[in-house]
């Protein structure tokens, strides 16, 4: 594998971990997949919640627990460490400008056009720092806007870019309609994104990495994916049912009972289509039923909480500390495929083997290998 370069950052291999909220990708699994060559990220999504005052003071809450994770992370790696801000949340300017003090090395921002992130930090005193800062979108066009604004507004260019297509888990950049049946292939998607990045690529004379996330589960997978232009990729779902993943015995064994036609769609509370696994919480909302809770701080923008007809960060809380009767986990297409709770190291140890006996079958010098060990 070619490694991930982004600026003047390099991982040894190009998978990226999804940054999962809440509470199931933090500091265990972002530095356990550091340290095995990919980037690992800590979501930031309600990570006050695992702290005790967070019904109080839920802004601080968050920036103390963001803080901690990332050093925690810090203490147990040398490797690269990212995190994942929604622009939805309320406080997301205050959670990009801790992680950019505390100096991490990557940003995705997803859920939301971060169009004024470069004036928002700037103002802070942000000007020259180490964090890349990477944007998550569902097409080329979306990643053109963004590019666009940046370069007329602030002379720059995102450091990178990730495509989520329509078969990813969680909160979805797509209609309800646009998830199921015959979606577009994420092969397309990415090379759209790619033939827009290289016009600013060149206009900067600067390197940006399209990297894949959604729907992509094998090494085979990766390397077609890769073929259509990806630099990189991001697996969320496969990182979960690993030991270091952070989340719950029982949120973990809920893949490992999944079936295939387990996995539904949801409409959540913030107005996303979000694939989950079917439970009896699931069937509940499905059914109009409704779990009243108190609101405390609208925590997503985009959430209209007298009407949600349940708090979806309480919802995915409770399922990270195992309490599924009381929440659902989210998941990709390929969730159904887990089988066993591993290692970080061997779900990537499998992903790259895969990945390069692809390569063998598709090079010349491959097949050439091949056929003399056959022979």
């Amino acid at each position: 594998m070619t490694p991930l370069r982004i600026g003047d950052i390099e991982a040894r291999l190009p998978i990226i971990q999804g940054g999962m909220g809440v509470a199931i990708s933090m500091s265990g699994l972002a530095s356990a997949v550091a340290n095995a060559g990919g980037i690992g990220v800590i979501s930031a999504a309600a990570i006050g919640m695992t702290e005790p005052d967070y019904m109080r003071n839920y802004r601080e809450a968050n920036k103390r627990a963001l803080q901690r994770e990332i050093r925690k992370a810090r203490s147990l790696t040398n490797g690269i460490i990212g995190v994942n801000v929604m622009m939805a949340l309320t406080d997301h300017e205050a959670l990009i400008q801790l992680a950019v003090d505390e100096k991490v090395d990557l940003i995705i921002m997803g859920a939301g056009l971060p169009l004024r992130i470069p004036g928002m930090l700037a103002e802070a005193g942000f000007t020259d720092f180490h964090t890349k800062l990477a944007v998550k979108v569902s097409s080329g066009k979306a990643a053109k806007l963004i590019f666009q604004y940046w370069t007329n507004k602030y002379n720059r260019i995102p450091d990178a870019v990730v495509v989520e297509g329509p078969l990813a888990g969680g909160h979805l950049g797509f209609k309800a309609d646009e998830v199921v049946g015959d979606v577009v292939p994420l092969r397309q998607l990415i090379e759209e994104t790619v033939a827009e990045v290289k016009i600013f690529e060149d206009k900067f004379g600067k390197e940006v990495p399209v990297i894949a996330a959604g729907g992509v589960y094998t090494g085979k997978d990766m390397y077609d994916i890769m073929q259509a232009g990806a630099k990189g990729v991001k697996f969320g779902t496969r990182f979960v049912t690993t030991h270091e993943c952070d989340a719950a015995l029982a949120f973990k064994e809920t893949y490992l009972a999944c079936k295939k036609e387990d996995i539904t769609i949801i409409k959540s509370p913030v107005g996303l289509p979000g694939r989950v696994v079917r439970n009896k919480f699931v069937d509940e909302i499905l059914q109009g039923n409704t779990k009243p809770f108190k609101c405390v701080w609208n925590c997503l923008s985009s959430c209209d909480y007298k009407k949600a007809p349940y708090c979806i960060a309480l919802a995915l809380y409770n399922a990270s500390q195992g309490r599924m009767y009381e929440g659902f986990a989210f998941t990709g297409s390929n969730g159904y495929r887990a089988t066993k709770i591993v290692s970080v190291q061997e779900v990537v140890d499998e992903i790259v083997n895969e990945y390069n006996v692809e390569l063998a079958n598709n090079t010349a010098i491959g097949k050439k290998i091949i056929a003399e060990a056959v022979a």
